[in-house]
């Protein structure tokens, strides 16, 4: 039976959960359908702030002006995120609606940032095994723009290589950016980030 999150009593509004889609495994670890992480990695990072191993996770703690991101990486191969999201979102007793899932898209264009409100699944498993967990698709999302250069029917090979020495150029600026607009989330508010962030 799957444990749907239960709505928290008080004021929940100072405190979030960032998660980064990915697979485990240093074979997964610079591929482009790990996106999720590396920005994770890089936000808690800049934050000065490491990932320890907890249930279904990596998990990191960041406070910033009063508010407290809890940044996961879930451990449970992209196919079943939604169990590691579910646990920690009940855990830390955090609304849908402070939740921020980071996937990668091959509909975007290379390094393209969409921030949205809500959405469907896109086809991404991630999102798929959130939607299912959770039972809702209205949380957040940062879609990371992965591009599809890829011949038909290589898409799976595609998701799974690793990022050229070009790509690379072109994604460092943007997983800079990315981080900045998690930052934001917390300060001022899905709406006002997606204002400031969605046409850079």
């Amino acid at each position: 039976m799957v444990t749907k999150p239960a709505r928290p009593m008080g004021n929940c509004n100072m405190k979030y959960l960032i998660v980064g889609l990915g697979n485990i495994g240093e074979e997964y670890a610079n591929t482009r359908h790990n996106i999720g992480f590396i920005i994770a990695d890089a936000f808690v990072q800049n934050m000065k702030s490491t990932f320890s191993t907890g249930r279904l996770a990596s998990v990191a703690k960041v406070a910033i002006k009063g508010r407290t991101f809890i940044v996961i990486k879930p451990s449970t191969f992209m196919n079943l995120s939604g169990k590691a999201i579910l646990y920690w979102m009940n855990k830390e007793k955090i609304l849908p609606e402070n939740i921020l899932i980071i996937a990668d898209d091959l509909a975007l264009p290379l390094g393209s940032l969409r921030l949205r409100k809500k959405g469907s699944d896109g086809g991404h498993n991630g999102l798929i095994s959130v939607i299912e967990s959770l039972g809702t698709a209205e949380f957040p999302r940062l879609r990371v723009g992965i591009g599809s250069e890829f011949p038909k029917g290589y898409q799976v090979d595609y998701v799974l290589s690793p990022w050229t020495k070009g790509e690379e150029k072109i994604l460092t600026p943007r997983i800079e950016l990315a981080v900045e607009i998690i930052k934001n989330i917390g300060l001022v508010g899905v709406d006002k980030t997606m204002n400031l962030f969605n046409n850079k």
